[in-house]
């Protein structure tokens, strides 16, 4: 049932307490905070909203009047039962602002959300975050589910259920060790090439694979993969030690193109291999706390971003260092190339037959 027009609001019932608590509006309205006119004017405005006299005014002061002290003690209750109030969505907000748990897809989890977090902590200390990576269909999941405030995820259109925003953008390039002969092309590499030829792909699902397949489409499609790996760190290493061309994010391999341990293969223009970045959450929600100050944070940096990724793209290659062998860098390919495991089967690589 909707309240009375003639309940006054609250901070009109606050003056009410001051003025009966301090014997006087002038002091009740310096305790609030505005002039002493505005209080007056609030006093007289609640007396006409309520139909009764609440003050009585005098030389010494002003005081409630008999009817006026039971509104008095009617309007303690209510804003003590405020007051309770404000205190417990403090505390709800505490909570919330406590803890942010995100959920992204791995190329973003890997070369974007350090940066993003970082600069997040600087602004919100007390936010302890959980970050969890899964691909862009798993994400969709988690965040479908409740699981995670925000999530990221690749691909042209955020997933069914979620609305979304561009964070940043990124495309994917073909990669392939420099002693493979699509190192050593002139031409570029149409999509009929790149669409009979079995490459090393991430796992259906993601966001990679499907804007590949998406860009394929229209020359038959994908050929089945030679290899499926989970991670672009696995993709790299299949790359180099010469498991064939490699598909994946531009970001995951700036390192590797600018010191020549890969070498992107130029495609033809019909290619279109670019692909948004975007943070989803639920449809019908606005992320709040946290979630929204991180989102605002990305969007922040996303000319940053493009700058870095053009920049980069014009470097000179610098000298390679080693990929196989005892030392640091080859042990620290090894074992990435160990700890991941294939997810299906392996085919032959047609692509380096003469």
């Amino acid at each position: 049932m909707p309240l009375s027009p003639r309940v006054p609001e609250i901070g009109a019932l606050e003056l009410l307490l001051a003025v009966a608590r301090l014997g006087s509006v002038g002091r009740a309205a310096a305790e609030i905070g505005v002039s002493q006119p505005t209080a007056s004017a609030r006093i007289k405005g609640m007396e006409r909203q309520i139909g009764v006299a609440l003050l009585e005014r005098s030389p010494r002061g002003s005081r409630p009047t008999e009817a006026g002290r039971l509104v008095v003690e009617w309007a303690r209750q209510v804003v003590e039962a405020a007051q309770a109030l404000d205190a417990g969505i403090d505390a709800l907000r505490e909570r919330r602002d406590a803890r942010l748990v995100v959920v992204a897809s791995l190329t973003v989890a890997e070369y974007l959300m350090p940066g993003w977090l970082l600069a997040l902590h600087a602004t919100n200390p007390g936010t302890a975050v959980t970050l969890r990576t899964a691909n862009s269909a798993d994400v969709a999941g988690h965040v479908l589910a409740g699981d995670a405030d925000l999530g990221f995820v690749e691909g042209p259109l955020p997933p069914a259920g979620l609305a979304g925003a561009v964070v940043a953008a990124d495309r994917l390039v073909v990669v392939v060790a420099p002693d493979h002969p699509w190192a050593r092309r002139r031409s570029p590499l149409s999509g009929a090439e790149l669409s009979a030829t079995p490459l090393v792909l991430r796992e259906p699902g993601s966001g990679t694979r499907e804007v590949l397949e998406m860009a394929l489409a229209p020359y038959g499609g994908a050929a089945p993969p030679r290899l499926e790996l989970a991670s672009s760190t696995a993709l790299k290493a299949a790359a180099m030690t010469g498991a064939g061309p490699v598909c994946l994010s531009e970001l995951a391999v700036v390192e590797e193109l600018a010191t020549r341990r890969l070498v992107a293969v130029r495609l033809a223009e019909e290619l279109d291999l670019r692909r948004p970045l975007r943070a989803v959450w639920p449809s019908g929600q606005r992320p709040t706390g946290p979630a929204r100050d991180l989102l605002a944070l990305t969007r922040r940096t996303a000319g940053t971003h493009q700058a870095r990724m053009a920049q980069a793209r014009t470097l000179p290659p610098r000298a390679a260092r080693p990929t196989t062998g005892t030392g640091a860098a080859g042990g620290a390919t090894g074992a990435a190339a160990r700890s991941e495991r294939p997810v299906l089967r392996t085919r032959p690589d047609r692509s380096r037959k003469s």
